[in-house]
Protein backbone atom coordinates (compact mmCIF):
# COMPACT_ATOMS: atom_id res chain seq x y z
CA UNK A 1 0.00 0.00 0.00
CA UNK A 2 1.50 3.33 -1.04
CA UNK A 3 1.76 6.34 1.24
CA UNK A 4 -0.71 8.21 -0.98
CA UNK A 5 -3.31 5.45 -0.54
CA UNK A 6 -2.76 5.49 3.22
CA UNK A 7 -3.39 9.24 3.33
CA UNK A 8 -6.55 8.91 1.25
CA UNK A 9 -8.00 5.98 3.23
CA UNK A 10 -7.23 7.37 6.69
CA UNK A 11 -8.28 10.90 5.72
CA UNK A 12 -11.60 9.77 4.32
CA UNK A 13 -12.25 7.61 7.39
CA UNK A 14 -11.53 10.43 9.84
CA UNK A 15 -13.71 12.92 7.97
CA UNK A 16 -16.53 10.36 7.80
CA UNK A 17 -16.34 9.78 11.55
CA UNK A 18 -16.27 13.50 12.28
CA UNK A 19 -19.42 14.00 10.20
CA UNK A 20 -21.30 10.91 11.40
CA UNK A 21 -20.08 10.80 15.02
CA UNK A 22 -23.30 12.02 16.62
CA UNK A 23 -25.42 9.74 14.43
CA UNK A 24 -23.43 6.66 15.42
CA UNK A 25 -24.17 7.28 19.10
CA UNK A 26 -27.83 6.60 18.37
CA UNK A 27 -27.20 3.46 16.32
CA UNK A 28 -26.27 -0.04 17.52
CA UNK A 29 -22.75 0.48 16.22
CA UNK A 30 -19.40 1.37 17.71
CA UNK A 31 -16.69 3.42 16.06
CA UNK A 32 -14.39 0.41 16.40
CA UNK A 33 -16.70 -1.50 14.03
CA UNK A 34 -16.22 1.23 11.41
CA UNK A 35 -12.44 1.13 11.86
CA UNK A 36 -12.46 -2.65 11.55
CA UNK A 37 -14.66 -2.61 8.45
CA UNK A 38 -12.30 -0.08 6.85
CA UNK A 39 -9.33 -2.31 7.56
CA UNK A 40 -11.09 -5.37 6.17
CA UNK A 41 -12.07 -3.44 3.04
CA UNK A 42 -8.47 -2.38 2.48
CA UNK A 43 -7.06 -5.78 3.46
CA UNK A 44 -6.55 -9.16 1.77
CA UNK A 45 -10.20 -10.18 2.11
CA UNK A 46 -11.34 -7.32 -0.14
CA UNK A 47 -9.26 -4.75 -2.07
CA UNK A 48 -5.91 -6.12 -0.88
CA UNK A 49 -4.44 -2.62 -0.58
CA UNK A 50 -2.82 -3.44 2.75
CA UNK A 51 -1.63 -6.72 4.17
CA UNK A 52 -0.37 -7.06 7.73
CA UNK A 53 1.02 -10.43 8.79
CA UNK A 54 0.83 -10.51 12.61
CA UNK A 55 3.53 -13.18 12.83
CA UNK A 56 5.98 -11.74 10.31
CA UNK A 57 5.44 -8.17 11.55
CA UNK A 58 5.08 -8.94 15.25
CA UNK A 59 7.82 -6.47 16.26
CA UNK A 60 5.98 -3.56 14.63
CA UNK A 61 2.64 -4.64 16.07
CA UNK A 62 4.12 -5.00 19.53
CA UNK A 63 5.31 -1.38 19.53
CA UNK A 64 2.15 0.11 18.01
CA UNK A 65 -0.22 -1.74 20.34
CA UNK A 66 2.07 -1.07 23.32
CA UNK A 67 1.72 2.69 22.84
CA UNK A 68 -2.04 2.45 22.33
CA UNK A 69 -2.53 0.43 25.52
CA UNK A 70 -0.36 2.57 27.81
CA UNK A 71 -2.08 5.79 26.69
CA UNK A 72 -5.47 4.19 27.30
CA UNK A 73 -4.45 2.88 30.72
CA UNK A 74 -3.20 6.31 31.75
CA UNK A 75 -6.52 7.86 30.69
CA UNK A 76 -8.43 5.19 32.59
CA UNK A 77 -6.50 5.95 35.76
CA UNK A 78 -7.20 9.68 35.40
CA UNK A 79 -10.94 9.04 35.08
CA UNK A 80 -11.19 7.13 38.36
CA UNK A 81 -11.62 9.74 41.06
CA UNK A 82 -12.83 7.35 43.76
CA UNK A 83 -10.40 7.12 46.74
CA UNK A 84 -8.42 3.90 46.93
CA UNK A 85 -9.86 3.07 50.36
CA UNK A 86 -13.43 3.28 49.03
CA UNK A 87 -15.40 0.01 49.02
CA UNK A 88 -16.16 0.48 45.32
CA UNK A 89 -12.67 -0.74 44.49
CA UNK A 90 -13.40 -4.23 45.81
CA UNK A 91 -15.35 -5.24 42.71
CA UNK A 92 -12.75 -4.25 40.04
CA UNK A 93 -9.92 -5.68 42.17
CA UNK A 94 -11.72 -9.02 42.48
CA UNK A 95 -12.45 -9.00 38.76
CA UNK A 96 -8.84 -8.19 37.88
CA UNK A 97 -7.30 -10.83 40.15
CA UNK A 98 -9.79 -13.60 40.92
CA UNK A 99 -11.80 -13.54 37.70
CA UNK A 100 -8.62 -13.09 35.69
CA UNK A 101 -7.06 -16.20 37.22
CA UNK A 102 -10.22 -18.27 36.72
CA UNK A 103 -10.44 -17.13 33.08
CA UNK A 104 -6.84 -18.11 32.35
CA UNK A 105 -7.39 -21.51 33.95
CA UNK A 106 -10.58 -22.25 32.01
CA UNK A 107 -9.10 -21.11 28.69
CA UNK A 108 -6.01 -23.21 29.35
CA UNK A 109 -8.20 -26.24 30.05
CA UNK A 110 -10.07 -25.67 26.78
CA UNK A 111 -6.76 -25.32 24.97
CA UNK A 112 -5.33 -28.57 26.29
CA UNK A 113 -8.48 -30.70 26.17
CA UNK A 114 -10.20 -29.24 23.11
CA UNK A 115 -7.32 -28.14 20.89
CA UNK A 116 -4.45 -30.37 21.92
CA UNK A 117 -2.21 -27.45 22.83
CA UNK A 118 0.83 -27.94 25.08
CA UNK A 119 0.22 -26.70 28.62
CA UNK A 120 2.53 -23.70 28.18
CA UNK A 121 0.79 -22.66 24.97
CA UNK A 122 -2.64 -23.12 26.55
CA UNK A 123 -1.69 -20.90 29.52
CA UNK A 124 -0.26 -18.35 27.10
CA UNK A 125 -3.53 -18.39 25.16
CA UNK A 126 -5.40 -17.81 28.41
CA UNK A 127 -3.16 -14.88 29.31
CA UNK A 128 -3.58 -13.34 25.85
CA UNK A 129 -7.38 -13.57 25.86
CA UNK A 130 -8.22 -13.12 29.55
CA UNK A 131 -7.69 -9.36 30.03
CA UNK A 132 -10.48 -6.99 29.09
CA UNK A 133 -9.48 -4.09 26.89
CA UNK A 134 -9.15 -0.45 28.04
CA UNK A 135 -8.86 0.81 24.45
CA UNK A 136 -12.07 -0.47 22.86
CA UNK A 137 -14.29 -0.37 25.96
CA UNK A 138 -14.90 3.40 26.06
CA UNK A 139 -18.68 2.98 25.66
CA UNK A 140 -18.96 1.01 28.91
CA UNK A 141 -16.34 2.84 30.97
CA UNK A 142 -16.75 5.90 33.18
CA UNK A 143 -17.64 8.91 31.06
CA UNK A 144 -15.96 11.51 33.29
CA UNK A 145 -14.11 11.60 36.66
CA UNK A 146 -17.29 12.28 38.64
CA UNK A 147 -19.24 9.40 37.07
CA UNK A 148 -20.38 7.33 40.06
CA UNK A 149 -22.02 4.47 38.22
CA UNK A 150 -20.80 1.20 39.74
CA UNK A 151 -21.07 -0.79 36.49
CA UNK A 152 -18.91 1.65 34.53
CA UNK A 153 -16.48 2.03 37.43
CA UNK A 154 -16.09 -1.74 37.77
CA UNK A 155 -15.41 -2.27 34.07
CA UNK A 156 -12.95 0.63 33.93
CA UNK A 157 -11.07 -0.46 37.02
CA UNK A 158 -10.97 -4.07 35.82
CA UNK A 159 -9.56 -3.09 32.42
CA UNK A 160 -6.99 -0.84 34.05
CA UNK A 161 -5.73 -3.49 36.44
CA UNK A 162 -5.99 -6.72 34.49
CA UNK A 163 -3.82 -5.52 31.62
CA UNK A 164 -1.04 -5.77 34.16
CA UNK A 165 -2.19 -8.78 36.15
CA UNK A 166 -2.28 -10.83 32.94
CA UNK A 167 1.47 -10.45 32.51
CA UNK A 168 2.47 -13.10 35.11
CA UNK A 169 0.51 -15.70 33.15
CA UNK A 170 2.15 -14.60 29.90
CA UNK A 171 5.54 -15.15 31.53
CA UNK A 172 4.45 -18.50 32.98
CA UNK A 173 3.30 -19.68 29.55
CA UNK A 174 6.58 -18.55 27.99
CA UNK A 175 8.50 -20.28 30.77
CA UNK A 176 6.72 -23.58 30.22
CA UNK A 177 7.50 -23.24 26.50
CA UNK A 178 11.18 -22.83 27.33
CA UNK A 179 11.66 -19.22 26.18
CA UNK A 180 11.65 -17.56 29.62
CA UNK A 181 13.41 -18.45 32.86
CA UNK A 182 10.97 -19.23 35.68
CA UNK A 183 13.35 -21.04 38.02
CA UNK A 184 13.18 -24.49 39.58
CA UNK A 185 9.62 -25.23 40.69
CA UNK A 186 8.71 -21.75 39.48
CA UNK A 187 10.37 -19.82 42.33
CA UNK A 188 11.67 -17.06 40.06
CA UNK A 189 8.29 -16.69 38.43
CA UNK A 190 6.56 -16.29 41.81
CA UNK A 191 9.18 -13.95 43.25
CA UNK A 192 9.88 -11.76 40.22
CA UNK A 193 7.10 -12.11 37.65
CA UNK A 194 4.28 -12.19 40.20
CA UNK A 195 5.24 -10.50 43.47
CA UNK A 196 7.85 -7.93 42.53
CA UNK A 197 6.60 -7.00 39.08
CA UNK A 198 3.03 -6.30 40.22
CA UNK A 199 3.94 -4.44 43.42
CA UNK A 200 6.85 -2.67 41.76
CA UNK A 201 4.77 -1.49 38.81
CA UNK A 202 2.06 -0.04 41.03
CA UNK A 203 4.64 1.60 43.30
CA UNK A 204 6.66 3.12 40.46
CA UNK A 205 3.58 4.60 38.82
CA UNK A 206 2.26 6.01 42.08
CA UNK A 207 5.58 7.64 42.98
CA UNK A 208 6.06 9.08 39.49
CA UNK A 209 2.52 10.45 39.31
CA UNK A 210 2.69 12.05 42.74
CA UNK A 211 6.21 13.45 42.26
CA UNK A 212 5.66 14.95 38.81
CA UNK A 213 2.18 16.24 39.65
CA UNK A 214 3.23 17.94 42.87
CA UNK A 215 6.34 19.41 41.27
CA UNK A 216 4.35 20.95 38.42
CA UNK A 217 1.75 22.34 40.82
CA UNK A 218 4.46 23.81 43.02
CA UNK A 219 6.01 25.62 40.06
CA UNK A 220 2.64 26.90 38.89
CA UNK A 221 1.21 28.01 42.21
CA UNK A 222 4.33 29.38 43.81
CA UNK A 223 6.36 30.69 40.87
CA UNK A 224 3.84 30.99 38.00
CA UNK A 225 6.10 28.73 35.93
CA UNK A 226 5.63 25.48 33.92
CA UNK A 227 2.39 26.80 32.46
CA UNK A 228 0.97 25.41 29.24
CA UNK A 229 2.00 22.43 27.14
CA UNK A 230 -0.02 20.01 29.25
CA UNK A 231 0.14 17.61 26.31
CA UNK A 232 3.89 17.32 26.89
CA UNK A 233 3.19 16.77 30.58
CA UNK A 234 0.89 13.85 29.74
CA UNK A 235 3.35 12.27 27.33
CA UNK A 236 6.25 12.83 29.69
CA UNK A 237 4.53 11.27 32.69
CA UNK A 238 3.40 8.26 30.64
CA UNK A 239 6.92 7.72 29.27
CA UNK A 240 8.66 8.23 32.62
CA UNK A 241 6.34 5.87 34.48
CA UNK A 242 6.50 3.19 31.82
CA UNK A 243 10.25 3.46 31.29
CA UNK A 244 11.06 3.47 35.01
CA UNK A 245 8.89 0.41 35.58
CA UNK A 246 10.57 -1.51 32.77
CA UNK A 247 14.01 -0.44 34.01
CA UNK A 248 13.17 -1.98 37.39
CA UNK A 249 11.79 -5.14 35.74
CA UNK A 250 8.22 -4.47 36.81
CA UNK A 251 5.03 -4.12 34.81
CA UNK A 252 4.79 -0.86 32.90
CA UNK A 253 1.07 -1.27 32.21
CA UNK A 254 0.30 -1.16 35.91
CA UNK A 255 2.71 1.75 36.32
CA UNK A 256 0.98 4.07 33.83
CA UNK A 257 -2.43 3.18 35.26
CA UNK A 258 -1.15 3.96 38.77
CA UNK A 259 0.37 7.22 37.52
CA UNK A 260 -3.02 8.32 36.22
CA UNK A 261 -4.63 7.40 39.53
CA UNK A 262 -1.94 9.34 41.42
CA UNK A 263 -2.44 12.48 39.35
CA UNK A 264 -6.17 12.31 39.96
CA UNK A 265 -5.54 11.72 43.68
CA UNK A 266 -3.59 14.98 43.81
CA UNK A 267 -6.54 16.84 42.33
CA UNK A 268 -8.96 15.24 44.78
CA UNK A 269 -6.74 15.98 47.78
CA UNK A 270 -6.95 19.69 46.93
CA UNK A 271 -10.54 19.84 45.72
CA UNK A 272 -12.00 17.46 48.28
CA UNK A 273 -14.84 15.02 47.90
CA UNK A 274 -16.88 17.57 45.98
CA UNK A 275 -16.67 17.81 42.23
CA UNK A 276 -13.85 19.90 40.75
CA UNK A 277 -14.58 23.53 39.84
CA UNK A 278 -16.94 23.43 36.84
CA UNK A 279 -15.55 23.75 33.35
CA UNK A 280 -12.04 24.75 34.28
CA UNK A 281 -11.07 23.98 30.72
CA UNK A 282 -13.56 26.54 29.41
CA UNK A 283 -12.35 29.10 31.94
CA UNK A 284 -8.84 28.56 30.69
CA UNK A 285 -9.64 29.64 27.14
CA UNK A 286 -7.65 32.41 25.57
CA UNK A 287 -5.77 34.83 27.74
CA UNK A 288 -7.17 33.33 30.95
CA UNK A 289 -5.17 30.11 30.58
CA UNK A 290 -2.17 31.20 32.62
CA UNK A 291 -4.38 32.68 35.34
CA UNK A 292 -6.46 29.51 35.77
CA UNK A 293 -3.47 27.16 35.56
CA UNK A 294 -1.69 29.03 38.38
CA UNK A 295 -4.72 29.72 40.56
CA UNK A 296 -4.14 28.06 43.98
CA UNK A 297 -7.68 26.66 44.05
CA UNK A 298 -8.18 25.70 40.43
CA UNK A 299 -4.66 24.64 39.41
CA UNK A 300 -4.96 20.95 40.46
CA UNK A 301 -8.29 20.47 38.68
CA UNK A 302 -7.05 22.33 35.60
CA UNK A 303 -3.93 20.20 35.37
CA UNK A 304 -5.84 16.92 35.73
CA UNK A 305 -8.51 17.93 33.20
CA UNK A 306 -5.99 19.26 30.67
CA UNK A 307 -3.88 16.11 30.82
CA UNK A 308 -6.97 13.88 30.58
CA UNK A 309 -8.36 15.77 27.58
CA UNK A 310 -5.13 15.37 25.64
CA UNK A 311 -4.77 11.70 26.61
CA UNK A 312 -8.29 10.94 25.40
CA UNK A 313 -7.59 12.60 22.05
CA UNK A 314 -4.37 10.64 21.67
CA UNK A 315 -6.23 7.46 22.63
CA UNK A 316 -8.84 7.97 19.92
CA UNK A 317 -6.19 8.57 17.26
CA UNK A 318 -4.30 5.44 18.31
CA UNK A 319 -7.47 3.37 18.24
CA UNK A 320 -8.11 4.30 14.60
CA UNK A 321 -4.68 3.15 13.48
CA UNK A 322 -4.57 -0.07 15.46
CA UNK A 323 -8.07 -1.31 14.59
CA UNK A 324 -7.61 -0.52 10.90
CA UNK A 325 -4.40 -2.57 11.04
CA UNK A 326 -6.35 -5.32 12.78
CA UNK A 327 -8.75 -5.45 9.85
CA UNK A 328 -5.75 -5.71 7.53
CA UNK A 329 -4.53 -8.79 9.43
CA UNK A 330 -7.59 -10.84 8.51
CA UNK A 331 -6.90 -13.33 5.76
CA UNK A 332 -7.75 -16.90 4.86
CA UNK A 333 -4.40 -18.06 6.21
CA UNK A 334 -5.52 -17.11 9.73
CA UNK A 335 -8.75 -19.03 10.07
CA UNK A 336 -9.08 -21.46 12.96
CA UNK A 337 -11.58 -24.34 12.91
CA UNK A 338 -11.56 -24.29 16.72
CA UNK A 339 -12.91 -20.72 16.73
CA UNK A 340 -16.40 -22.02 15.88
CA UNK A 341 -16.84 -23.51 19.34
CA UNK A 342 -14.17 -21.70 21.35
CA UNK A 343 -15.35 -18.10 20.80
CA UNK A 344 -18.94 -18.76 22.00
CA UNK A 345 -17.53 -20.75 24.92
CA UNK A 346 -15.32 -17.83 25.94
CA UNK A 347 -18.01 -15.15 25.85
CA UNK A 348 -21.05 -17.16 26.94
CA UNK A 349 -19.44 -19.67 29.29
CA UNK A 350 -15.96 -18.85 30.55
CA UNK A 351 -16.43 -15.12 31.07
CA UNK A 352 -19.71 -15.41 33.02
CA UNK A 353 -18.32 -18.25 35.17
CA UNK A 354 -15.18 -16.25 35.94
CA UNK A 355 -17.17 -13.12 36.83
CA UNK A 356 -19.53 -15.04 39.11
CA UNK A 357 -16.56 -16.72 40.80
CA UNK A 358 -14.80 -13.40 41.30
CA UNK A 359 -17.88 -11.66 42.66
CA UNK A 360 -19.03 -14.53 44.87
CA UNK A 361 -20.53 -12.98 47.98
CA UNK A 362 -20.29 -9.40 46.68
CA UNK A 363 -23.33 -7.14 46.96
CA UNK A 364 -23.75 -6.58 43.22
CA UNK A 365 -27.20 -6.55 41.65
CA UNK A 366 -28.09 -9.35 39.19
CA UNK A 367 -28.41 -6.83 36.36
CA UNK A 368 -24.93 -5.42 36.90
CA UNK A 369 -23.50 -8.88 37.32
CA UNK A 370 -24.94 -9.96 33.96
CA UNK A 371 -23.70 -6.82 32.21
CA UNK A 372 -20.22 -7.20 33.66
CA UNK A 373 -20.25 -10.80 32.45
CA UNK A 374 -21.18 -9.77 28.92
CA UNK A 375 -18.96 -6.73 28.51
CA UNK A 376 -15.68 -8.59 28.82
CA UNK A 377 -14.42 -6.78 25.73
CA UNK A 378 -11.24 -8.13 24.15
CA UNK A 379 -9.11 -5.98 21.89
CA UNK A 380 -5.76 -4.27 21.50
CA UNK A 381 -4.25 -5.71 24.68
CA UNK A 382 -4.66 -9.23 23.31
CA UNK A 383 -2.84 -8.25 20.11
CA UNK A 384 0.00 -6.81 22.17
CA UNK A 385 0.44 -9.83 24.42
CA UNK A 386 0.58 -12.24 21.50
CA UNK A 387 3.04 -10.03 19.58
CA UNK A 388 5.14 -9.87 22.75
CA UNK A 389 5.13 -13.67 23.00
CA UNK A 390 6.01 -14.11 19.32
CA UNK A 391 8.95 -11.73 19.73
CA UNK A 392 10.17 -13.90 22.63
CA UNK A 393 10.61 -16.79 20.21
CA UNK A 394 7.67 -19.17 20.49
CA UNK A 395 7.59 -21.70 17.59
CA UNK A 396 6.11 -20.35 14.37
CA UNK A 397 3.46 -23.04 13.97
CA UNK A 398 2.26 -22.35 17.50
CA UNK A 399 2.33 -18.61 16.86
CA UNK A 400 0.11 -19.04 13.82
CA UNK A 401 -2.42 -21.19 15.71
CA UNK A 402 -2.65 -18.73 18.58
CA UNK A 403 -2.85 -15.78 16.19
CA UNK A 404 -5.83 -17.30 14.38
CA UNK A 405 -7.68 -17.78 17.67
CA UNK A 406 -6.77 -14.31 18.92
CA UNK A 407 -8.02 -12.65 15.74
CA UNK A 408 -11.29 -14.59 15.88
CA UNK A 409 -11.91 -13.57 19.48
CA UNK A 410 -11.03 -9.88 19.03
CA UNK A 411 -13.02 -9.45 15.81
CA UNK A 412 -16.04 -11.21 17.32
CA UNK A 413 -15.76 -9.00 20.40
CA UNK A 414 -15.64 -5.80 18.35
CA UNK A 415 -18.73 -6.82 16.37
CA UNK A 416 -20.82 -8.48 19.10
CA UNK A 417 -20.12 -5.92 21.79
CA UNK A 418 -20.33 -3.05 19.31
CA UNK A 419 -23.83 -4.09 18.23
CA UNK A 420 -25.13 -4.63 21.77
CA UNK A 421 -23.47 -1.83 23.74
CA UNK A 422 -25.84 0.98 22.73
CA UNK A 423 -29.19 -0.78 23.40
CA UNK A 424 -27.99 -2.55 26.55
CA UNK A 425 -26.40 0.54 28.13
CA UNK A 426 -29.38 2.68 27.14
CA UNK A 427 -31.75 0.22 28.80
CA UNK A 428 -29.50 0.01 31.86
CA UNK A 429 -29.43 3.80 32.26
CA UNK A 430 -33.20 3.98 31.79
CA UNK A 431 -33.84 1.32 34.44
CA UNK A 432 -31.36 2.94 36.79
CA UNK A 433 -32.97 6.34 36.30
CA UNK A 434 -36.37 4.86 36.99
CA UNK A 435 -35.23 3.41 40.30
CA UNK A 436 -33.80 6.73 41.37
CA UNK A 437 -36.97 8.54 40.37
CA UNK A 438 -38.97 6.14 42.54
CA UNK A 439 -36.76 7.03 45.48
CA UNK A 440 -35.05 3.68 45.82
CA UNK A 441 -31.59 3.72 47.33
CA UNK A 442 -28.88 3.58 44.71
CA UNK A 443 -26.10 1.24 45.74
CA UNK A 444 -23.68 3.17 43.56
CA UNK A 445 -24.14 6.44 45.37
CA UNK A 446 -24.16 4.83 48.80
CA UNK A 447 -21.03 2.74 48.10
CA UNK A 448 -22.91 -0.28 49.40
CA UNK A 449 -20.58 -2.84 47.89
CA UNK A 450 -19.74 -5.41 50.53
CA UNK A 451 -17.28 -8.21 49.87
Amino acid sequence: MTAITWFLVVGALLVLLAVAGSLMKRLPLSVAMVYLASGVLAGPLALDLVHVDPVEQSALLERITEVAVIVSLFSAGLKLRTPLDDARWRVPVRLAFVSMTVTVGLIAAAGVLGMGLPLGAAILLGAVLAPTDPVLAADVQVEHPTDRDQLRFSLTGEAGLNDGTAFPFVMLGLGLLGVHEIGEWGWKWLAVDVAWSIVGGLAVGSVMGMAVGRFILYLRREHKEAVGLDDFLALGLIALSYGAALLLHSYGFLAVFAAGLALRRIERSHTGADEPPPDVRMEAAGDAADEVATDPEKAPAYMAQAVLAFSEQLERIGTVGVVVLLGGMLSQSYLSPHAVWFVPLLFLGIRPLAVYAGLLGADVSPTRRRLVSWFGIRGIGSVYYLAYAIEHGIPRDLAERLTALMLAVVVTSIVAHGVTVTPLMRRYQKDRGGREADGEADTDRDSAIRA
